[in-house]
């Protein structure tokens, strides 16, 4: 894991994991956007290696999850800015940004829930899902059927909310959209069927077809539907 550096303006920590790829969706959508790109640098923490344990990570994030950032041309003009927690930083990227964060109240409040939806909701509940499917070291038939089910309730939740409508907060693609699209991703591993989902299936496969989207997306490998790779306690990141 590289270390942080005031030279580019944003230190980008992520893993190729449903939360670190909120980070390389966010940045791929803002570069089709055409305008000031701030200036970054990703730095891929290496979870089979242990790195987000380590001290200089555990100082961005001290609950050593990815992804995380240091913001080192914070607005205040004050020290290095560290953020930990996908749904702060999704905000604080689009507040620094002005993108995919609308300004009227109502819609930023729309949109805000459902990245908290998804944090709160959807990711652990899929990624406890898609552990014990794929990862668990022993078959456990209970937690596969709670986490199952309970992956399948959020999943009709969010079709539901996508019924008649193409981005899932406001009129246009946002943040609430970044945060869930890496999850969705991995449905199989889930045990989840998109036919089962139409309103979801549709989405979906839009925001599959969007530049950023192959770009972002072109080496990713689903860890919830591949056994080789091993992520012991990260299931979750």
């Amino acid at each position: 894991m590289d270390t942080p550096s005031e030279d580019p303006m944003l230190d980008l920590y992520y893993a190729k994991s449903p939360n670190g790829m909120k980070l390389v969706l966010f940045m791929e959508e803002l570069a089709e956007l055409g305008g000031q790109m701030p200036a970054h640098r990703f730095h891929l923490v290496r979870l089979s290696r242990g790195e987000q344990h380590k001290p200089d990570f555990l100082a961005i994030s001290p609950n050593n999850k990815i992804p995380a950032i240091v913001d080192n041309a914070p607005a205040d003009g004050g020290a290095p800015l560290p953020i930990f927690e996908s749904a702060v930083i999704l905000e604080y990227l689009a507040d620094k940004t002005g993108a995919f964060l609308a300004r009227d109240q109502r819609t930023r409040i729309e949109t805000m829930q459902w990245v908290v939806w998804q944090v709160a909701g959807l990711g652990p509940m899929a990624g406890q899902s898609g552990w014990f499917r794929t990862h668990a070291h022993q078959r456990d038939a209970f937690a596969m059927e709670r986490y199952t089910k309970e992956t399948a309730r959020l999943y009709g939740v969010l079709d539901r909310r996508l019924n008649g409508r193409e981005f899932i907060a406001g009129n246009a693609y946002s943040i609430a959209d970044i945060a869930c699209y890496p999850w969705i991703v991995s449905h199989k591993g889930h045990g989840q069927n998109l036919d089962d989902f139409p309103n979801v299936k549709r989405w979906f496969e839009a925001l599959s077809a969007r530049p950023a989207t192959h770009r972002a997306f072109a080496d990713y490998v689903d860890v919830y539907a591949n056994p080789k790779f091993s992520l012991i306690d990260e299931a979750l990141a």
